[in-house]
C-alpha cells in the first residue's frame, strides 16, 4: 500500500494524506471482529475502479491470516450495455478474477443480469412496453435494481448481514450529494434505506474528481495492466458511467441529462450524447445502434404503432379525456425484432439472445388470439 500512496501522492501531499486516511479506515473496518462480507458495487467507471483498487491494495497489505472476510466485487450487466463499456467491464473483471487466486485474496467476482423474462427486449418486443421515458421508466428496476439487490439479499441471508461499499462522492453531482446525505448519521456504516440487513459504506466520499483521476493516472492496478483504457473510455465518451443502482431513489442517475454511458437502448434521454461521442471517436459499430435507438424513441410517439388498450385490457385517459396509448402493436413488435436482428448481423456481436426470442414468441402466443400469426414472421 505504501507504493500506491507514494505514487499517487508524488505531486500532492494533500492527496496522499486523504488516501492514507481512506486506507486506514478501510483496514480498521475490515478488521472488525465479525464475519460480515463486503460487497463492492462495481460499474467499471473511475470511482468504483478506484474503490476496488484501494480495497485490493489494503488486503494485499494485510498478512494472509488476517484476510478473513470475503469481499464480493459485483457488477451489473443489463444485457443492453454500450458495447464499448461492456467490453471494458468484461476485460477488467477477467483480470481481477485471474489475479485473486495467485494473490491469495478472499474475493469473489460476480456479474448480475436481469431474469430471462425481464430483459429489455422481452419487455419491449415481447410485452410491447413502449421504449422507456421519464414518465414510464420501467427498465431500471427490472434490469439494474432487482438483479443486484437479489445478490445482496442472498449474501444477507447467508451471513445475516452484508456491507455494501459504494464509490460515490459528495462532489460528483447534486443528485449524488443528496444521496450521500440521505445515508449520513455521523457513523461509518449506515443502514440501506430499502435492503434489510445491508449496511452502506462510502469510503471515497470526500475525494473530488481531480483527485480520483490523479490517483488512477499515477498508479498501476494490482490486477495487472494499466488504467489507460478507462481514461480513453471517458475521453471518447465525453461523460460518465451509469453507476450501480440499488434503490429507486437513485434512479435519476440512470437516464439523466448528463453524457453518461450505460445502456445503448436508453430512450429516457433526448439525445444519447455519449453514443454520439463514441461514434465520432471512430467506433463505427455504434452508428447503427444509435440510429436504432433514435427510431425506438420516435415510434414510441406514433399512434399507429401502439394499441389503444393497456395489457390489462383497460383504457388509460388523462386530463380532458386524452387517451394514453398502450403497448406496441404486434406488427410493431415484429418490425422491431426484424430490424434488431438485421443490425445484429451487421455489427457481428450479440444484441439479443435466442433465449429471449423464445420467451418473446411465448408471450406473443399468449397475447394474441392467432398464435401462428404472432410468431410467423420471427
Amino acid at each position: 500500500m505504501s507504493v500506491l500512496l507514494e505514487q499517487a501522492g508524488a505531486s500532492s501531499d494533500g492527496l496522499a494524506g486523504k488516501l492514507r486516511e481512506i486506507v486506514n479506515d478501510l483496514r480498521d473496518e475490515y478488521r472488525q471482529p465479525h464475519a460480515v462480507p463486503w460487497i463492492i458495487g462495481f460499474s467499471g467507471g473511475k470511482d468504483s475502479t478506484l474503490l476496488a483498487q484501494l480495497v485490493f491494495e489494503m488486503l494485499l497489505d494485510l498478512p494472509p491470516r488476517e484476510r478473513r472476510r470475503t469481499v464480493h466485487i459485483v457488477a451489473n450487466d443489463t444485457l443492453v450495455e454500450s458495447p464499448v463499456l461492456g467490453r471494458h467491464l468484461d476485460a477488467v473483471l477477467e483480470k481481477i478474477s485471474a489475479a485473486v487466486k495467485p494473490l491469495r485474496l478472499p474475493m469473489i467476482v460476480a456479474k448480475t443480469t436481469p431474469e430471462a423474462d425481464q430483459t429489455f427486449w422481452v419487455n419491449l418486443i415481447g410485452r410491447g412496453y413502449p421504449s422507456p421515458s421519464r414518465i414510464f421508466r420501467w427498465c431500471t428496476d427490472r434490469m439494474k435494481i432487482q438483479p443486484t439487490t437479489q445478490y445482496i439479499t442472498d449474501q444477507v441471508s447467508a451471513a445475516g448481514q452484508a456491507i455494501l461499499l459504494l464509490g460515490v462522492r459528495r462532489s460528483e453531482s447534486v443528485q449524488r450529494r443528496r444521496s450521500v446525505e440521505r445515508y449520513e448519521n455521523g457513523e461509518r456504516l449506515n443502514p440501506h434505506t430499502t435492503l434489510a440487513g445491508c449496511m452502506v459504506y462510502k469510503p471515497i466520499v470526500e475525494l473530488d474528481t481531480d483527485e480520483v483521476w490523479q490517483t488512477l493516472l499515477q498508479v498501476v492496478p494490482p490486477w495487472g495492466g494499466t488504467h489507460r483504457d478507462i481514461v480513453t473510455l471517458y475521453r471518447n465518451a465525453g461523460g460518465a458511467e451509469c453507476p450501480l443502482v440499488t434503490d429507486k431513489s437513485e434512479a435519476p442517475s440512470c437516464g439523466s441529462n448528463s453524457s453518461r454511458f450505460g445502456c445503448w437502448t436508453c430512450t429516457v434521454v433526448e439525445k444519447d450524447k455519449s453514443a454520439a461521442a463514441f461514434a465520432e471517436a471512430g467506433y463505427e459499430d455504434i452508428e447503427p445502434l444509435l440510429e436504432f435507438r433514435d427510431w425506438l424513441k420516435e415510434i414510441r410517439e406514433r399512434g399507429d404503432m401502439r394499441m389503444s388498450k393497456r395489457r390489462n385490457g383497460s383504457l388509460n385517459f388523462v386530463g380532458e379525456g386524452r387517451l394514453i396509448p398502450g403497448p406496441f402493436t404486434l406488427e410493431a413488435r415484429q418490425e422491431i425484432l426484424a430490424r434488431l436482428q438485421q443490425i445484429q448481423s451487421e455489427v457481428s456481436y450479440p444484441l439479443i439472445r435466442e433465449e429471449e426470442i423464445e420467451i418473446i414468441k411465448q408471450i406473443w402466443a399468449k397475447d394474441f388470439s392467432d398464435p401462428v400469426k404472432a410468431v410467423a414472421n420471427v
